[in-house]
């Protein structure tokens, strides 16, 4: 009996083992390698793809937004000055947003740089410093706002007593907290369906999910794992992209599944790009990394 149960106990644990390696090697794809496409600028964030699959990123101490051309592999200046752009999102109508961090505000831009700026405080108080963004899918917007001193800032503490996630309601300028309690908010992505957030607290190392209510407020909030994040981003199978060290890949359990190594000292934010959206952008540093996947991001797909 004794040699039965060890014997069902090994064919189980080799099926999960087998099963988890399944999934981890059918993230990338075969044979793919990281490759680096550019090294010249001073600090990579923000990365955005839209619906053609060109993705727009910022490189924040040189005030401009980048973007990558995914027909030619080719790099330009779509914006100089951006507003010292940090996070970056598409609305639904093909406009670019960003969280502009030299007098924290939140951009809407057009695709000839024009800008309109949708939210420059909050009951009077200037915001701390937008970070991230995320838009649902009745074109609300989600952003983090921590505070990380800046050196361009006249200022030397924040006027706001949290660090909160915002939620500015669809086409208007009435923004409310949506989540607070938070450390120092960061990285943000939600689920295509549009009913889970996920929130990086990278100020207490953790990343929670959310429920989304009708009316747009975080409820029922959960920690998702252990580990905090500068940006994120999510697959088509759910899984969770976090950054720091490299990227890291959570199943939509909060299980770690796979790591991708980056040789720099930051990995700083991710997302899916390229016409078929299979193409993992990585900002590191002072680099940009892309890595084809089998799987695909989720962004033009609902």
């Amino acid at each position: 009996m004794k040699d039965t149960i060890q014997f069902f106990s090994s064919i189980i644990v080799l099926i999960f083992v087998n099963s988890c390696k399944a999934q981890t090697t059918s993230l990338v794809a075969e044979n793919a390698k990281l490759v680096q496409i550019a090294n010249e600028y001073s600090f990579t964030e923000g990365p955005a793809s839209d619906q053609e699959g060109n993705v727009y990123f910022t490189d924040q101490p040189n005030d401009k937004i980048i973007k990558w051309n995914s027909s030619n592999n080719s790099l330009s200046v779509f914006k100089e000055p951006s507003g010292r752009a940090n996070g970056l999102y598409f609305d639904h109508n093909g406009r670019l947003l960003a969280a502009a961090d030299e007098n924290n505000e939140i951009w809407r831009i057009d695709e000839n740089g024009k800008v309109d700026t949708l939210i420059t405080n909050f009951e009077n108080k200037k915001l701390n410093g937008p970070n991230d963004l995320w838009v649902d899918l009745k074109g609300g917007i989600y952003f983090t706002d921590p505070y990380y001193q800046r050196s361009y800032w006249d200022r030397t503490t924040a006027e706001l007593t949290n660090k909160n996630v915002y939620y500015i309601l669809p086409n208007s300028n009435t923004v409310f907290i949506a989540a607070t309690n938070l450390v120092q908010p960061n990285g943000i992505i939600g689920t295509p369906d549009g009913k889970t957030l996920y929130v990086a607290d990278i100020g207490d190392q953790k990343t929670y999910a959310y429920t989304v209510t009708e009316n747009g407020n975080l409820t029922d909030r959960k920690l998702f794992t252990t580990m905090g994040s500068d940006g994120m981003t999510i697959d088509n199978k759910g899984n969770i992209y976090l950054t720091g060290n490299g990227v890291t890949i959570f199943n939509s359990k909060g299980e770690k599944i796979h790591h991708i190594p980056i040789n720099e000292e930051w990995t700083a934010n991710v997302t899916f790009g390229g016409k078929n959206q299979d193409i993992l952008f990585i900002t590191a540093k002072g680099s940009i990394y892309t890595l084809q996947m089998n799987v695909t991001g989720v962004r033009y797909t609902y």
